[in-house]
């Protein structure tokens, strides 16, 4: 069993090292799964078979010392050394390949279910989110806020709140759901969705912003200010980024397909999409430096990973942590 519990962390040992390195992509939840599984398997090997068959062994030994002390005091003799708690100690002792396993149980449990149906940490991998979220803010993602959902399968089981218009929501990437996105839901099905001319329109009506006070937002990666505004969706206000004067226009070559594609209309001003049933139109709140809805399309309710909430940490500036919008 050693060599086999050997054999197991160094194919993990393999795994995580090909992950982090980008050899092959990885499903964190399905690992915890599988290592739930498997150390639960050598906690019940441990419960039921190894740990009695231990405390067996120590009763002999205890049975066999008794035996000896009666003979040598039929012969006469009173004082014996006596080493059976440290014989016990080493016959009761787990060895390592169950205390890396069997012992490490519950902790990977408690670690699974509290990912899986209470939060879960994310680090903020891009730009895509300034001024509200900064790259290498850790953050906390309410799992059950839009409801409780099976692991791995990512199935819903009990409803709970529907996405709001102003959530900041993580999200599995609909053009490959081993990645994890974050954006703000702009539209919920049913709404139709416009960014025409650098300016947000829900079911025609101008989404309110207004500028916040000069110089604007500070890049400190460009090193020079950038427009900033303050906009309302829902009873959300948040803060975005954008140059009116650039005046982008977002297109979608026709060779480049989502589901839905036909709800969404592009020209020079921008793009109008009309969101479907179960499915939610997200956008980056810095808005020219976004790969969004825009983009590549719809999310559909069964991506919804969770709400974020709070930025726990961020090394660089412990100023952040807190509550977001």
């Amino acid at each position: 069993m050693g060599a086999l519990t050997a054999v197991l962390y160094g194919l993990l040992g393999v795994f995580l090292a090909g992950w982090y390195f980008n050899r092959w992509s990885g499903n964190f939840s399905l690992l915890l799964f599988v290592m739930t599984l498997v150390t639960f398997a050598y906690w019940l090997a441990e419960r039921f078979h190894f740990a009695p068959r231990r405390a067996a062994a120590a009763r002999a030994l205890e049975a066999e010392e008794a035996r000896r002390r009666e003979q040598l005091k039929a012969q006469g003799i009173d004082k014996v050394d006596d080493n059976l708690a440290s014989a016990k100690q080493a016959v009761l002792l787990q060895p390592w390949w169950l205390d890396w396993t069997a012992g490490l149980f519950p902790v990977i449990l408690a670690v699974f279910l509290l990912r899986s149906f209470l939060f879960e940490p994310f680090k903020i991998p891009s730009g895509s989110m300034i001024p509200t979220l900064m790259v290498g803010d850790l953050i906390l993602v309410n799992k059950f806020h839009y409801g409780v959902r099976l692991p791995i399968i990512n199935k819903k089981i009990v409803a709970n709140h529907d996405p709001q218009r102003g959530d900041v929501m993580v999200f599995r990437y609909p053009k490959d759901t081993s990645t994890d996105f974050i954006k703000r839901v702009v539209g919920v099905p049913g709404d139709e969705v416009s960014f025409r001319q650098q300016r947000l329109y829900i079911n025609g009506a101008e989404v309110p912003r207004e500028p916040l006070p000069p110089p604007g937002y500070y890049d400190e990666e460009s090193m020079r200010y950038q427009p900033a505004f303050k906009e309302k969706l829902g009873t959300v206000e948040h803060g975005i980024l954008i140059n009116p004067q650039s005046q982008q226009f977002h297109w979608a070559d026709e060779s480049v397909t989502f589901p839905y594609r036909e709800n969404c209309r592009y020209s020079a001003e921008g793009v109008t999409c009309k969101v479907p049933p179960g499915h939610y139109f997200m956008m980056g709140d810095n808005r020219d430096n976004s790969q969004d809805s825009r983009f590549w399309g719809f999310v559909p309710d069964e991506n919804i990973v969770g709400k974020a909430f709070y930025i726990w940490m961020n090394f660089g500036n412990l100023k952040r942590i807190g509550a977001f919008h």
